[in-house]
């Protein structure tokens, strides 16, 4: 299939929306973030131009005297410090009233042996962007701890429980998220791929392995590997999946930056950046997305999962590369 200089705009389809009225009824919808790609026939550059959808802001958010005044607040270290902490004690024992097993989880994975998957899978010669450096998520070290790592899964799933807030159980939340995302996967590449096989998948910004894992059961035959740039997320990732049933073809992990993976052009079916764009400056988000469509081969698929800022409704975007 002939790459062409014409422009395809990212289609969006939510994955709660194959879950029943309930949910539907609240009238949370995702926004869309419309985004254009142009790549020349001559050229395997790709330029990436993009609008924000209509988002809400908070009133604290933005360049205004409030917003001003919460971060003037905010920047105060024992202010900050016990703000952090009570957000901390909200978020898990919210979670733990909507059956998510948060302390048990996390307790799980620091009392295990995944520490010593970390040397068989950090890159020394990385260098982290200065963004992935600053704390977030309160955490101090950002996604470069073993405690962000082992709480990373039990947070997902309480993502997974705001995204469908109807859902009878975590487990049932999780499901209508993943399994509506992969479906509006499959569907597409069967639309649009022109017959191709999906034979490489790519997880940008994979985390501990939960989209990787739900990728590679979707598609047994291709080889998925999974990208991050968090050496302690991709080590409960790989930790994870060596207690699982072994795989006809083994998930592989690789410690980098999406921006930049180092992996050949035309590589890879499937790109999917499950979850991650939230957490990103509009630079690195700019950078993943040039990047994902450097890697794919004609006919290959894009698959953007994420949250909107306002309603923490969980969307799926997909373009065709052709």
């Amino acid at each position: 299939m002939a790459l062409y200089a014409n422009a395809h705009k990212l289609y969006l389809a939510s994955p709660a929306s194959g879950h029943d009225a309930r949910t539907r009824s609240n009238g949370k919808r995702a926004r869309i973030l419309a985004t254009r790609a142009a790549a020349s026939s001559s050229s395997s550059a790709v330029e990436v131009a993009y609008e924000k959808g209509q988002l809400e802001r908070p009133k604290w958010a933005g360049e205004t005297p409030l917003s001003r005044l919460v971060g003037a607040v905010i920047s105060f270290k024992p202010v900050y410090s016990l703000l952090k902490l009570g957000a901390r004690q909200v978020l898990i024992s919210t979670a733990e009233k909507n059956g998510v097993p948060w302390r048990e989880m996390t307790r799980q994975i620091l009392e295990s042996d995944v520490y010593k998957e970390l040397e068989s899978i950090q890159n020394p010669s990385l260098v982290y962007p200065d963004y992935y450096l600053s704390p977030f998520h309160a955490y101090d070290e950002g996604n470069l701890s073993w405690m962000a790592a082992a709480e990373a899964e039990p947070a997902t799933t309480s993502m997974s429980i705001r995204a469908v807030p109807d859902a009878k159980s975590a487990d049932e939340a999780t499901q209508v998220v993943r399994g509506n995302w992969l479906e509006a996967i499959e569907k597409h590449h069967r639309q649009h791929s022109g017959g191709s096989m999906v034979r490489d998948i790519l997880d940008i910004g994979c985390s501990v392995g939960i989209s990787t894992g739900y990728l590679a059961n979707t598609f047994p035959s291709a080889k998925v590997t999974g990208l991050d740039l968090s050496p302690y997320f991709l080590s409960v990732a790989q930790f994870n999946e060596r207690k699982r049933s072994q795989r006809t073809v083994p998930i592989q992990w690789i410690h980098a930056n999406g921006e930049d993976t180092g992996l050949p052009s035309k590589s890879f079916d499937l790109a999917s950046i499950s979850l991650m764009f939230h957490e990103c400056p509009t630079r690195a988000t700019t950078d993943v997305i040039k990047e994902s469509f450097r890697l794919l081969r004609p006919g290959g698929t894009i698959a953007i999962m994420d949250q909107a800022v306002r309603n923490y409704l969980v969307s799926l975007t997909k373009v065709c590369y052709c």
